[in-house]
């Protein structure tokens, strides 16, 4: 079967692709999906002077801010409708998953497959609600409170923002939802992805302009293109690897016929969590931000302007909470999304084991003692490639886009739509087999 499918996926071609009639359907909703959603980016908030908001946001562009407008695909430097993104979404996800592990009942919820999937992902969108009135509120009060930006403040501009900007987010995790089930990859993913390439160019050509001006020298800009030439091979490597764990199974007889036992590997990805951690971690760090952008800081107490200064980049405090938290969630999300007692079971139910090592108890302990170790390797990982921006900031001023955590997820993105696409092109070549060896059989019966 292993050998037919590397056949299959050697002969993958531009002619099986256009044959492919329900890929493409699927390619061109995601396309269409991801169009609204860049339109969307530029549709400004009813009552906002863009001119005076500019100008404040071009003073903390530099800032945590900045950050924030990555993920939201520039609608924070327009403050359009979608400036809160789909990032609401994320840190709800966070919490219900971090609840699923402490609550008995939505852990219970946890078990009961696809039911009780939904039940949790209601909740989730509960929480998103929450989490982006909270922070759209949040946006509306700043606004408000900056002289000029707001052209007629009051208790209806209030409320017609944080209507807006709750509903832009909700409807880009529907938008999200809709490309996941009949689309190409994972929607949630592809929305953040869309939103880094559209700001890519921007980037570049900011370098560049650094370089015409002399801020940047000629040979700072090529090492930067040759790092960012080597992050990418880094981490299409590190993606693809694995550590695989050799199964056996024995000898087996059925009827009068005895079959030879067979071999197959469990293969542990070298970082499991994927581009969730930096994810997560930046969402975490970004609820803040929300008061640390807009708020003057005569409004805060003195201690929480002196923390909220510390959350900027290349600041020591945050770049410490960015590694821990990505460290954290490259545990957590690996521990949540893979098992070790489950694949243990079903080895064990199967007949299958590792040898040298009893089946049960120990195989579980033996698979969690070798993901542990990929894990710790995958999150150094995860660590070295998301603080690369933090010190190119703060060593050369280079723009963020170009760090490594928007390449991780660019290149991570690009990898897993990439195998999608693959897989449906397999499945389609394999219908077309199947419907050729019946026909086949149809004229022989005759």
């Amino acid at each position: 079967m292993a050998s037919a499918a590397e056949q299959l996926a050697s002969n993958l071609n531009f002619s099986a692709f256009s044959k492919a009639e329900e890929l493409k359907k699927r390619i061109w909703f995601t396309l269409g999906a991801l169009l609204v959603y860049r339109l969307g980016t530029y549709i400004p908030l009813p009552g906002i002077n863009l001119e005076a908001y500019a100008q404040a946001f071009n003073h903390q562009a530099q800032g945590i801010l900045g950050m924030f407008n990555m993920f939201a695909g520039g609608a924070v430097a327009r403050m359009a409708i979608f400036a809160l993104g789909i990032m609401p979404y994320i840190s709800a996800s966070i919490i219900v998953q971090l609840m699923t592990s402490v609550v008995p009942a939505l852990e219970q919820l946890k078990k009961d497959g696809e039911q009780g999937r939904k039940v949790i992902n209601q909740y989730t969108r509960y929480g998103t609600v929450l989490l982006a009135t909270v922070q759209a509120y949040a946006i509306a009060v700043g606004l408000q409170g900056s002289q000029g930006i707001v052209t007629d403040p009051g208790p209806f501009f209030l409320f017609s923002t944080v209507i807006t900007l709750v509903g832009g987010t909700m409807f880009l995790m529907w938008l999200g939802e809709q490309i996941t089930a009949r689309g190409i990859g994972n929607g949630i993913s592809l929305i953040i992805f869309s939103g880094i390439v559209a700001n890519l160019p921007q980037a570049i050509s900011g370098t560049l302009e650094l370089g015409r001006t002399g801020a940047l020298s000629t040979a700072i800009i090529l090492a930067i293109i040759v790092l960012t030439i080597a992050v990418i091979a880094i981490i299409v490597f590190v993606e693809r690897a694995q550590r695989r764990l050799l199964i056996q199974y024995p000898k087996r007889q059925v009827g009068n016929r005895m079959f030879q036992g067979d071999t197959s590997h469990l293969p542990l990805k070298l970082n499991t969590a994927g581009v969730i951690p930096p994810i997560f971690a930046s969402s975490l760090l970004l609820l803040p931000a929300t008061i640390a952008g807009f708020a003057q800081s005569h409004e805060l107490p003195g201690w929480a302007t002196t923390v909220l200064s510390s959350l900027g980049h290349g600041q020591p405090l945050y770049m410490a909470l960015y590694a821990a938290m990505i460290v954290f969630f490259a545990f957590f999300y690996t521990a949540l999304v893979f098992n070790p007692k489950d694949t243990a079971d079903q080895l064990k139910k199967h007949s299958g084991f590792i040898p040298g090592i009893r089946p049960g108890e120990r195989t579980a302990e033996y698979i969690d003692y070798v993901l542990t170790r990929v894990t710790v390797l995958g999150a150094i990982y995860l660590v070295i490639i998301c603080l690369l921006p933090e010190f190119l900031i703060s060593w050369a001023g280079v723009p963020f886009y170009l760090g490594g955590t928007s390449l991780l997820i660019v290149v991570s993105v690009t990898l897993d739509t990439v195998a999608q696409i693959q897989g449906h092109l397999i499945a389609h070549q394999y219908e077309g087999l199947i419907k050729k060896s019946k026909l086949r059989g149809g004229k022989r019966n005759r």
